[in-house]
């Protein structure tokens, strides 16, 4: 009888619930944060938010795994590149962040549990929470990684990999002034298991202005400017950047250049490791 009762008080002395990897990574990147929001900026808070970073890093390489990545660094850092709330590029998604030099590959690789969280935290900046939606959204891309806003142009219709159970493919343009262009920035999302792969590579490809969309935004562009509305000319060009991509994705396909798009993100998809099935790779 006694073993018995001491049993039962080692089981309600226990938690109900014990904290998953990703939950312990959450709240120490979240300690991070409150106390480098806090702190002054010198060059003794700069060592200890590197350092801070890098314990991250270490934490985010045991969830995730090894990850091997075609012309990338073998070992990741934080994606999420600053801690100081405010900053430029903070709130990146949560993962391990991989960059050719000149950053023209880049790629992001993290957990379903962490990309889950990271879209509830965004819920508020209009970011979509299912993650097929999310992965076709113009919000994903710009918020998950680097400083710059990303416009979406047109989804290319990539064959998804065996082993994965979702793969996306979008053709873009990212900057932070104009973003009406041709678009040459291909992005890539996949989700094999548990884990989540982006990848994006800038000028992956060569397009040509549609005439067709082009009329479409001197006509959108033409229009006069509600005077009632404070941001007039911003609301004018944001009405007319959205038929402009609605035009521009709806004659994509036609394009001589399309074809050439769609094999390029094809094969950035066969850049990463989805090619056989997990129990296969962990074999090999």
């Amino acid at each position: 009888m006694k073993c018995l009762a001491l049993l039962c008080l080692l089981v309600l002395a226990a938690p109900a619930h014990a904290a998953t990897p990703e939950q312990r990574y959450l709240e120490l990147r979240d300690r991070y944060i409150t106390k480098f929001s806090k702190a002054a900026e010198n060059d003794q808070t700069s060592r200890q938010h590197d350092a801070a970073l890098n314990e991250l890093a270490g934490v985010l390489r045991g969830l995730v795994g090894p990850v091997a990545i075609k012309g990338l660094p073998a070992e990741g850092k934080s994606n999420a590149d600053t801690l100081f709330k405010g900053d430029s590029g903070f709130g990146h998604l949560d993962g391990l962040g991989f960059a050719s030099e000149g950053d023209k590959l880049q790629a992001v690789v993290t957990t379903m549990a962490l990309l889950k969280h990271w879209l509830r935290e965004h819920r508020e900046d209009g970011m979509p929470q299912e993650t097929g939606a999310a992965f076709k959204s113009d919000r994903f891309y710009y918020q998950a990684i680097q400083d710059s806003a990303f416009a979406k142009y047109a989804e290319l219709p990539v064959t998804k990999p065996a082993s994965a159970s979702a793969a996306v493919a979008v053709l873009g343009v990212r900057g932070n002034g104009d973003l009406k262009g041709p678009p040459h920035e291909i992005d890539v999302v996949a989700i094999q298991g548990e884990k989540v792969f982006f990848l994006t590579s800038s000028d992956a490809v060569k397009t040509t202005p549609i005439p067709a969309c082009e009329k479409v935004w001197k006509q959108m562009m033409a229009r006069p400017v509600d005077k009632k509305d404070p941001r007039g000319d911003m609301t004018r060009e944001d009405n007319a950047m959205t038929a402009f991509t609605a035009c521009f994705a709806k004659e994509a396909p036609s394009q001589g250049w399309f074809a050439a798009a769609v094999k390029k993100a094809q094969s950035q998809l066969d850049l990463l490791p989805l090619r056989y099935p997990l129990f296969l790779e962990r074999e090999s």
